[in-house]
């Protein structure tokens, strides 16, 4: 383990440069807001578009693998849903916590980190994960939350989850580059490496992004957000790799990124759900803190137990 973590450090050593950048007032929030919207929109599009013009479906797209990790998945949301109501706390406020206990960083931390400890071999899987995430329990969350306060299930709704999907540049790097390889086109030599240089920034961009955003985050509720830690650092993966070694036929070697990919700690795109909505921001915000301070260690001993 001692291995992996310092391979683990130079990634976490980014995040805790931002992380330094924002608490000094270095870097502000606009300018965090700004890097974010770069990395989100072209750096990390980039990489993903490149990545996925060199795959084929059948690669990416694997169902014993998505079975697994939805079993998995599902498992855990319903256990914080369940806990978060039997704490008296309504479908709005439920849906959230369920989400912070499920929904890790795999986009910005995930695939520079996991791609390169676990090697190019893993991006297919990751790229899964993601799908996953954001297809499935993205659109959840909308769905819970917008129901909920309408007190029904409507087009509208499912109009708003269709336009957000479209419009969010993961799945549609995704997705564009799928289509390029399906079609078989040839990626002229100049487009990539103009696809290559901007997708280098992504890595470190996202990394101290992630650190610069956590600078203005507060730890209230510990107790509260140390359980969703606790779900999204440990539980989840577990979950996970109980469902793809024991319940249906997963590679191992996919299975290991799977539960590495579960093992990742809560994602900010959480926090911008729940500011967005009004439902316990302060809340999430102190998961995101927790679990990415704790990922330091719990990360390390997941990926050395994998790999090893």
């Amino acid at each position: 383990m001692w291995d992996i973590l310092l391979q683990t450090l130079p990634f976490f050593a980014l995040i805790g440069l931002g992380y330094g950048a924002g608490r000094t007032g270095f870097f502000t929030a606009e300018a965090t807001a700004w890097l974010t919207k770069f990395v989100f929109y072209f750096a990390l599009s980039a990489m993903l578009f490149r990545f996925a013009a060199n795959l084929s479906i059948g690669e990416i797209f694997d169902w014993p693998f998505v079975l697994a990790y939805l079993w998995g998945t599902l498992l855990i949301y319903l256990v914080a849903t369940g806990v978060a109501l039997l704490r008296r706390r309504g479908i709005e406020e439920a849906a959230v916590e369920a989400q912070c206990a499920v929904i890790g960083n795999v986009g910005f931390l995930g695939i520079p980190m996991l791609a390169m400890l676990l090697g190019p071999e893993a991006i297919p899987a990751i790229m899964m994960v993601l799908s996953v995430d954001l297809i499935v329990f993205g659109s959840l969350i909308v769905i819970l939350i917008t129901g909920s306060r309408d007190g029904r299930m409507s087009l509208g709704i499912l109009r708003s989850v269709g336009l957000g999907l479209l419009k969010n540049p993961m799945i549609m790097s995704i997705g564009l580059g799928l289509v390029v390889s399906a079609l078989g086109l040839p990626i002229p030599g100049p487009a990539n490496d103009f696809l290559e240089i901007l997708g280098a920034a992504a890595t470190p961009g996202a990394l101290f992004a992630i650190g610069a955003s956590l600078a203005g985050k507060s730890a209230e509720r510990v107790a509260v957000a140390g359980w969703l830690s606790l779900a999204k650092l440990v539980l989840h993966p577990a979950a996970v790799g109980f469902a793809a070694f024991y319940m249906l036929p997963v590679d191992p070697y996919a299975a290991g990124v799977m539960i590495a990919a579960a093992a990742l700690p809560v994602a900010g795109n959480v926090y911008i759900l729940a500011q967005h909505y009004g439902v316990a921001p302060q809340r999430v915000s102190a998961a995101i803190l927790i679990s990415t301070a704790a990922s330091v260690v719990t990360v390390s001993g997941v990926i050395a137990l994998v790999t090893g």
